[in-house]
């Protein structure tokens, strides 16, 4: 059996389902601690920190000068990527681009007939930090959320924007990396990982300028440090092991239910790949299919961990307790692959990206459709939202009242602060009104 099966009656079955996922979320007690000493010695030390670091993690011949990574090394990188590979990558940022301009707000303006104007002003910070992990040993560069990340940043308008990402163990930058950047025109890039990297985008250092705002996937280590610095710098968000949620019925193919649930459970043991679905058949179905095509994944160990310890086909009884389910879960990505998936989709209320039918894998969000997918999880779908413009762009009040404002509405104003015990705040509004 690769994964478990359940069955949902109602809301009396979600306590025992909520524990069982919440067990994703459990920290380890010391991590903290370690990650602060990591924060503290990077304000502290600066650039000594950012190269003790990568000699013991990364690079042992990492130093000062090779923290930042030369346009001309850049620009050499971009010469031994396959002009195919550049193309599609190119087309991802395209499609990203077009989406997230979608999102753009606009400052206004509102005046009213005494005088006074209220408004409000969108700003894009002055400098974006984004962090993109290199994969196994800088092999496997995660280039998608490079994309996802500094497309919404450009767009916003954010004037400087760095790079930081782990070096490999010769102390370069895979070129896919700094190729991806290039062709977005991101030329201040750290060979720098882990948390320190986090650390030293939030304080900065010597060698790396601080930033307003960090953005980016990372392991355990480099969340813990996003969280630690939340509100020193802004962030993105805190994310948590990838999770998908399908809901089925019997038009459901059970070998692409399968083969969505094993992308979301290769990803890492702790990832969550769940069936949703009233049909009991196709449940077994699914269940036989995802057996089928997980002995033929290389390197599956994670991938059947994955399935066995957070992997669910959950059986309801009706529709509707299956998207009261949905809707209970807040799940990262969910995928209705119904017969006639467009009327639930007014139903769900809480996901952080939602693939309609048979032909929109997750897949297709993660690298090219356009969308973010640096998403909510664990739940937290319920009030949090997706990597977009907003997150690069801060809103300034404007507030000009007008002398015939303060004449008919000071006394109130200054009521207000007397009950708040503010007399200063009062007397600051009153001497107007003489």
């Amino acid at each position: 059996m690769p994964c478990r099966e359940i069955h949902y009656q109602g809301p009396k079955d979600w306590p025992g389902i909520r524990a069982w996922l919440q067990k994703r979320a459990v920290p380890d007690p010391d991590l903290e601690k370690q990650v602060r000493e990591i924060l503290d010695n990077v304000e502290k030390n600066q650039d000594t920190a950012l190269v003790e670091y990568p000699r013991r993690f990364d690079c042992q011949t990492m130093t000062r000068a090779r923290l930042k990574v030369s346009l001309k090394k850049i620009r050499a990188s971009c010469a031994s990527i396959p002009k195919a590979d550049l193309k599609i990558l190119k087309e991802a940022a395209d499609n990203i681009r077009a989406f997230h301009e979608n999102q753009n707000q606009r400052s206004f303006w509102t005046a009213q007939a005494d005088g006074t104007i209220l408004g409000q002003k969108i700003t894009p910070v002055d400098r974006a930090g984004l962090y993109v992990p290199g994969g196994q040993a800088g092999k496997t560069p995660l280039l998608s959320s490079l994309l996802m990340c500094a497309v919404p940043a450009i767009t916003a308008g954010v004037g400087q924007i760095a790079l930081a990402s782990p070096p490999r163990p010769d102390g370069t930058l895979n070129p896919y990396i700094l190729a991806a950047a290039d062709m977005l025109g991101i030329h201040e890039i750290y060979a720098c990982g882990g948390p320190w990297a986090v650390a030293a985008l939030a304080f900065g250092t010597q060698t790396i300028p601080r930033v307003d705002v960090v953005a980016g996937p990372g392991n355990i280590y480099v969340t813990e440090a996003k969280r630690l610095l939340a509100g020193r710098v802004g962030i993105d968000m805190i994310a948590g092991p990838s999770e998908i949620v399908i809901l089925a019925d019997s038009a459901t193919n059970p070998e692409f239910a399968a083969a969505d649930l094993l992308s979301q459970a290769e990803h890492d043991a702790l990832a969550s790949a769940v069936l949703v679905t009233t049909d009991k058949a196709l449940a077994a179905q699914v269940k036989k299919a995802l057996a089928a095509q997980l002995g033929k994944l290389p390197q599956n160990k994670t991938t059947a961990k994955s399935l066995a310890d957070f992997g669910a086909a959950i059986i309801t009884q009706t529709l509707d307790a299956a998207v009261e389910l949905i809707n209970l879960l807040a799940p990262e990505h969910l995928e209705i692959a119904l017969a006639d998936p467009w009327p639930v989709l007014g139903r769900i209320r809480h996901a952080g990206a939602v693939f309609v039918g048979a032909c929109s894998p997750e897949p297709v969000g993660d690298y090219f459709a356009g969308p973010n997918h640096v998403l909510p999880t664990l739940g937290t779908a319920r009030f949090s939202s997706g990597l977009g413009v907003a997150n690069f762009c801060k809103k300034t009040n404007i507030i000009a009242t007008s002398k015939d404002f303060i004449t008919r509405h000071g006394t109130k104003i200054a009521r207000l602060a007397r009950l708040e015990g503010l007399e200063a705040h009062a007397r600051s509004v009153e001497c107007r009104m003489k």
